[in-house]
Order: structure tokens, then C-alpha cells, then sequence
């Protein structure tokens, strides 16, 4: 057995108990994927390096020693290798089970087990052995619980910073559907150092890419946060190729300045597997810098727009000129 399957997350080396891929998608009357459809043919500009390698053996054994995932693993990054490869990685809290089925996602649905509550002390442990300076953590959605977790993110705030008070702390939330108000009152006790919630696509394909959510309550979200939290810089990203045009692109760009969020990440919808929602077209560099510049000129602080760009990629580098 080879070190990287030894290590390998365990929603991938044990299925039971969850779906993925077609069986999570069947139930989904949001999307109908002709699989006799030929996919589109990758770009050249599009390439990921294999995930492996000693450093990244190195941070799937830290991980699983201290029963942690990461979204690296669970939603089949594109930049796993780089990421890992620098000792670096995006940790995924509260299990590795999502309550909803979104048809552009790659985790795994299946009914979430309860809380763990050492998982705040193992991400702590996890990082100060990773040497981070800067951490994104994130989560799958909880919708089973009363605050859909914002609580469990505040345990691991105040873990992180028990363990280490100069570390730069950034959150990656859900939308804490039907559940913001209690979210937010554990948020707002002990906060990061950046805000993150990623409106994922354009208003008019909510219903086909993001079932179950909505786009006004993810708006709000930020909106609160901000008037709640005014000096915390709040972050958001977008997915493109999935039928958007870009001026709806822009629409969104302009009314999230208008609720004063700083940062924006813009990358490639890549598909997970044919089960998934199909990539409708490749967007060209050319395009995403043009957005880049276009951002810059609405006032956000930082722009990360390019092909493999994720929310959280180069995520210091991203937050350094707010932070430093």
C-alpha cells in the first residue's frame, strides 16, 4: 500500500454510510446531466500537477492523525499538490459530510455525525505542527444543527489563538441557512481576522447550481457580518463557466461593494466527475483579468481572477494588504 492511499481521506478509502457523485445527484430534481453529452475539451491554460509526493504524504498523515479533513481533499482541488506541497492546507470542520447536495460539489452528502468536541484542540495541534502563520478553515453545511455550527467555528477561533495569538485566522462559512442570527451571536464573540462567504454563482442559476440556498440570504450574510463586525475585511468568490454571462458577473461584483465586502476570488468551475453539472464553457485568461481589473477599479481591496484561483488559494498573499 502506497503512503498516499494509506493516508487518504476517509470519505474516499470508506464510502459507506454516504453518497457521492450519482448517487448523491440522483435525488436532485435541480439538475438533469445528460451523461452522453461530450464534455468540453480542457484548455491548455488548464493544468493540475498529479497530488503527490514526501510533503504531501507529510500533511495527509498530520491530518489523519488528528482526525481532521481538509476541502483540498474533499472537493478534488485543482491545486492540492501546490498547496500541500508548501505546507499548507484548508482545514474542513465538523465532519466531512454535507447535509445538502449541490450539483457543482464534490463532497460527500450523508447524514453528519455529532459534534466532535477535541476537534478545536486537533486543529490547533495541526497547525502549530504544519508551522502556519496563516489558516483557512471552513466547513461542510450543518443544517441539523440550531446555529448550523457557528458556534463550533468560535471553539476553533479560540483554540487557534489559545495556541498561538499571532496566527492570521480566516473562516470560510456556509450560509447558516435559517440560522444567521445565531451564527452570527457566536461569531461576533471571538473573531478571525477575515470573513469569507463565497456567493459560488450569479443570481439567475441559484436554483440549478446551488439548491436549497438563496441569494439574497447569502448576501445578507455579509451585509450583517459587516455591520456587526465593520473592522473585520469580509471575502467572497464566484465560479465561472457554468452558463453566467459576464455582465451578470459584474452585476454581482457591484452589489457585493455595495454591502462593503473587500476581497473577491474568480475562478474556473471545474467538473468534479460527469455526474456533475457540466463546465458550459472554458473562460480565457484574458477574460479573468479583464475582471480582475474591473474589481480593482470598484474599490475591492484584493482580486484573485484567474483559471485555477479558489477561495482560499494564496489565501495570505491575498489578505496581506489588509492585514499587514
Amino acid at each position: 500500500m502506497s503512503s498516499d492511499n494509506r493516508y487518504k481521506a476517509p470519505s474516499r478509502s470508506s464510502p459507506k454510510g454516504h453518497q457521492r457523485n450519482q448517487e448523491k445527484l440522483a435525488r436532485s430534481h435541480s439538475v438533469a446531466v445528460n451523461l452522453a453529452t461530450q464534455p468540453l475539451r480542457k484548455p491548455s491554460w488548464i493544468r493540475a500537477k498529479s497530488p503527490t509526493g514526501p510533503e504531501v504524504t507529510r500533511i495527509k498523515r498530520i491530518l489523519r492523525e488528528h482526525r481532521l479533513s481538509s476541502v483540498c481533499e474533499e472537493a478534488a482541488c485543482p491545486n492540492l499538490s501546490e498547496c500541500f506541497n508548501q505546507g499548507t492546507a484548508t482545514f474542513i470542520v465538523m465532519g466531512d459530510l454535507c447535509t445538502r447536495r449541490c450539483p457543482f460539489c464534490d463532497v460527500a452528502h450523508g447524514k453528519p455525525k455529532p459534534l466532535d468536541e477535541h476537534e478545536p484542540r486537533q486543529l490547533a495541534e495541526a497547525v502549530a505542527l504544519m508551522g502556519l502563520k496563516y489558516v483557512v478553515i471552513t466547513s461542510v453545511n450543518r443544517d441539523d444543527l440550531h446555529d448550523g455550527g457557528g458556534q463550533h467555528f468560535a471553539h476553533c477561533i479560540q483554540a487557534l489563538r489559545h495556541c498561538n495569538s499571532s496566527l492570521q485566522i480566516e473562516i470560510l462559512v456556509p450560509d447558516f441557512r435559517g440560522r444567521q442570527q445565531a451564527a452570527l451571536a457566536a461569531l461576533t464573540q471571538i473573531t478571525p481576522d477575515i470573513f469569507n462567504h463565497n456567493l459560488e454563482t450569479v443570481p439567475r442559476l441559484y436554483p440549478t447550481v446551488r439548491p436549497g440556498a438563496d441569494y439574497d440570504c447569502s448576501l445578507e450574510l455579509l451585509r450583517h457580518y459587516k455591520l456587526l463586525q465593520p473592522d473585520i475585511p469580509t471575502k467572497s468568490g464566484l465560479m465561472l463557466g457554468l452558463g453566467e454571462t459576464l455582465e451578470e458577473v459584474e452585476a454581482v461584483m457591484h452589489e457585493l461593494r455595495q454591502q462593503q465586502c473587500n476581497m473577491l476570488t474568480l475562478g474556473q468551475y471545474l467538473r468534479p466527475s460527469l455526474a456533475h453539472l457540466p463546465v458550459e464553457r472554458y473562460v480565457t485568461p484574458g477574460e479573468f483579468e479583464t475582471l480582475r481589473e474591473l474589481g480593482n477599479r470598484m474599490g475591492f481591496t484584493n482580486v484573485a481572477s484567474g483559471p485555477l484561483v479558489r477561495s482560499s488559494y494564496h489565501a495570505d498573499r491575498q489578505a496581506a494588504p489588509l492585514l499587514t
